[in-house]
């Protein structure tokens, strides 16, 4: 048996490719599965560019092994592990909190101040490999309704599913949300399955073509969104300026979720905030929906597949994250990786 995998190696910013490392094996309360598939983020990007701001707070550092969004079958266990778990479908919470301090009691772990993260922080390694070693308990099994592009999509779907669920929505309510890329139409697909009115605010004319492709007639350029009352805007975007339009767009008495991060600080007039009786929510991570999105998914109540452009293998990782759109890509605004995939 081999000891060694071929895992893709950031090595410093803009520089990254396929190295083979050696094969891991499970601590004791740990699982090793075999990597099926692996969901590029935007987080990946700003690794790749240098701008992540763990790079320059010390939680993190090159070089990493990127991959937060993925799912595969548990192929050994460590010690104080089921047995039983081998040869389980599943996808993993990308939060690990210490498990002591008074957040992860209170069931929190996701905002621990000394967790890591899987692919992202304190030098967990992510899945961007042909194997991952996780704790066995931030799994989650997956059914065979939940696919491997289904199963890679749980993590920021997960994360869509709080935005919308932040939102504070019943049927027949009406939502605006800023940003059309993956988590901006996750989260709108959620909000139309629970027959919220959806608009969607982009920047880009294949971007709201995209949206429209997908179902959403009401897809607006920044210009020419209605004036109308939003009990909800949801922003989605990476942009220091929205989190202020939001504001001035939502309805008083209504709510803003904040799930985009910019690059820069972002400013809100907290004025504004309070005498219109505005509620503001902040949302990170998946951590808490991971169980309720996997059912969603099963169900088929949303179908996000449209959304993977397309699927690669560990050699056109560093194309993807520089930008550089496979050539057969579709539209959607995700690419997936399979690790299986011969060079």
């Amino acid at each position: 048996m081999s000891e060694s995998m071929r895992a893709f190696v950031l090595t410093a910013p803009g520089r990254g490719g396929v190295e083979d490392v050696p094969i891991p094996r499970p601590a004791p309360g740990e699982a090793v599965v075999a990597v099926e598939r692996v969901g590029v983020c935007g987080t990946d990007v700003e690794f790749f560019t240098g701008e992540m701001t763990y790079l320059h707070t010390g939680h993190s550092s090159f070089p990493m092994r990127l991959g937060h969004e993925w799912c595969g079958t548990v192929v050994e266990v460590g010690d104080g592990v089921d047995p039983a778990t081998i040869g389980r479908r599943v996808t993993g919470d990308t939060m690990l909190g210490c498990g002591k301090c008074r957040r992860c009691r209170r069931g929190n772990q996701h905002v621990c101040e000394y967790r890591a993260e899987v692919g992202v922080r304190g030098g967990r390694d992510g899945a961007l490999a042909e194997r991952i070693a996780v704790p066995v308990s931030s799994l989650h099994a997956l059914p065979d309704a939940v696919d491997g592009t289904l199963g890679a999509l749980v993590e920021p779907a997960g994360n869509a599913r709080r935005a919308a669920r932040a939102a504070g929505l019943a049927p027949g309510d009406r939502a605006l949300v800023l940003g059309p890329g993956a988590i901006g139409l996750l989260v709108a697909m959620q909000l139309r399955a629970d027959g919220v009115d959806i608009h969607l605010m982009g920047k880009t004319e294949p971007s709201l073509a995209f949206a429209r492709s997908l179902g959403f007639e009401s897809v607006w350029s920044e210009d020419a969104v209605p004036d109308l009352a939003y009990d909800a805007v949801v922003d989605a975007s990476n942009s220091s300026a929205l989190p202020a339009l939001a504001l001035d767009l939502v309805e008083p008495g209504g709510r803003v979720v904040y799930i985009g991060i910019a690059g820069s600080p972002s400013m809100i007039d907290t004025r504004e905030l309070a005498t219109r009786d505005v509620t503001a929510v902040g949302v990170l991570s998946a951590s808490p929906a991971l169980a309720s999105t996997i059912e969603v998914l099963a169900a088929g109540d949303i179908d996000p597949r449209p959304l993977v452009a397309a699927t690669v293998g560990l050699d056109q990782v560093a194309d993807v994250l520089a930008g550089r759109r496979p050539d057969d890509a579709g539209p959607g605004p995700k690419v997936h990786v399979d690790p299986r995939q011969a060079a």
